[in-house]
Order: structure tokens, then C-alpha cells, then sequence
């Protein structure tokens, strides 16, 4: 579902180095190698993470290099970089890590093999995804969409409440910066994540009762008390309109199945 807003964006100008689906195949592979290497880092085995690295970084070297000249190749490198820095700074805060080993790892190995230019390339192109909120907006979308709602599902999950409020205090944190830090977009990442959060209550039965329940409340609540009302207001506004358009569309498309079914 992607969440729509009454005012368009400025253009994207990364989209001529990496059009939207690249963006988002860049998120989902941050998203995907992150993870891996999160589980086995819980499984404490460092063989087995030092293999998995071994593993990721031909894969996203090559997809880097996929890019049709250097500027994009390196673009593409940086996304993979900055995306899962990101999760991986989301993580540390909510579980209380010091560091990744592994992470720590695979994002430096995939910058020593880059010469004197590549790597200046590389540091152009990574500031310029924060340099404007606009540009890489899509990857931008998918990565914050998916860390939101990764942390809410964890938080959810949890059975102490000790350990649902630490998760519950970085992800509003993190919510909070995006309106702080990015005027123009970050109000609308926020609105995406609380759509999404109401969708999956309605549509999975989650946080429906106990602790999980409470948090989602202190979640939506502490936003209400952190940001300014008339700015709250906007997010819920939009998240609700999405949350319902979405309902809209998942009804229209049962009542076309079902036509399509009698005839």
C-alpha cells in the first residue's frame, strides 16, 4: 500500500541514477541482509557470521555494479550501506546492543575493496540521499515503513514489559527525529507507519488486548504528547485516510472477486 498525500513531492533527483523499483530493491536487500546476520548474531556462532558476510558481499557488490555508469553504481552501493546502517542503529538502540560484529563487518568490507575515486564516488552519493528529503524518497519509504514496523512487531511480541517499553521508547524516538529532521517528508513517513500499524491491527487482530494493546496506545499517545498538536493532528489525519482507503480498496476488490465468481 503506498500512502497517499494531498500535496505532491518535488522530483526525486536520484530517480536518474536509480528509478523507484531500484530504490526498493535496495531497501528489501538492506531489510534482508540485516536480518540474517541480526539471527545469527543471536545465535552467538561467529563462524557461521563471518561465513554469512562472506556470502552477502559478493551479492551486493554485484548488484551495486549492476548500475549503468559509476555515478550509479555508486548510488546503489550507498543505499545498501545507508539502509542497513539504519537498521542497524535501530536495533542497537531498541535492544541495547553496543554493536553488530557482523554488520560492522560486512559494511566495511564492502567499501575496502573501492579505489581513491570509487570511494569518493560512494561519499557523494551517500550524502546525497540525506542531502534533500525528497530524493531516493521511495528507498526512503520502504526502508522507514519496514524498520517501523519490524520494531512495532517485536514490541508487540514481547511478554516483559520492561523490554516492550525500551522498544516502544525507540520507536517513538525514531518517529519523533523523522518529523524533526526531515520537514518536508518526515511527517509523512510517520502517518505511513501508523497506517500501517492500524492495518495490521485490522487485518491481523494484532495488539488487540494485554500489554500489547497498552503499548500501542503509549505509542500513538507519546507522539500526541511530543509533537506539536496541529502537526499530530495532520499525521493522524492521513494515517486514518490511509488506514481507510485501504479498507475501500480490500472491500471493492472481495465484491469484484465475488461478481466474477456468479457469472
Amino acid at each position: 500500500m503506498s500512502t497517499d498525500f494531498s500535496h505532491p513531492l518535488a522530483a526525486d533527483r536520484l530517480a536518474v541514477l536509480a528509478p523507484p523499483e531500484i530504490q526498493r530493491q535496495a531497501a528489501r536487500m538492506a531489510q534482508d541482509g540485516f536480518a540474517k546476520i541480526f539471527r545469527l548474531t543471536l545465535e552467538g556462532d561467529e563462524a557461521k557470521i563471518a561465513a554469512a558476510v562472506e556470502d552477502m558481499l559478493p551479492l551486493c557488490r554485484n548488484w551495486a555494479r549492476a548500475g549503468f555508469d559509476d555515478d550509479a553504481r555508486a548510488l546503489r552501493l550507498a543505499l545498501l550501506v545507508a539502509g542497513m546502517d539504519q537498521w542497524g542503529l535501530a536495533w542497537t538502540q531498541a535492544f541495547g546492543l553496543v554493536a553488530i560484529p557482523g554488520l560492522t563487518s560486512l559494511l566495511g568490507a564492502l567499501r575496502e575493496g573501492l579505489d581513491a575515486a570509487a570511494d569518493a564516488r560512494f561519499q557523494q552519493q551517500f550524502a546525497a540521499i540525506e542531502a534533500a528529503d525528497t530524493d531516493a524518497i521511495d528507498f526512503k519509504m520502504d526502508l522507514r515503513r519496514n524498520i517501523h514496523l519490524a520494531l512495532w512487531h517485536s514490541m508487540i511480541a514481547c511478554t516483559e514489559r520492561e523490554e516492550a517499553q525500551r522498544i516502544l521508547a525507540t520507536l517513538g524516538g525514531l518517529l519523533v527525529v523523522l518529523v524533526e529532521r526531515m520537514p518536508v517528508v518526515g511527517w509523512r513517513l510517520v502517518a505511513d507507519a501508523l497506517a500501517h500499524v492500524q492495518i495490521r491491527c485490522l487485518t491481523e487482530a494484532a495488539a488487540s488486548e494485554g500489554l500489547a494493546q497498552e503499548t500501542t496506545q503509549e505509542l500513538f499517545e507519546a507522539l500526541r504528547q511530543a509533537l506539536a498538536k496541529e502537526r499530530f493532528d495532520r499525521i493522524l489525519a492521513h494515517a486514518n485516510q490511509a488506514a481507510i482507503a485501504w479498507q475501500q480498496a480490500q472491500r471493492a476488490q472481495r465484491t469484484q472477486a465475488g461478481n466474477h465468481e456468479t457469472h
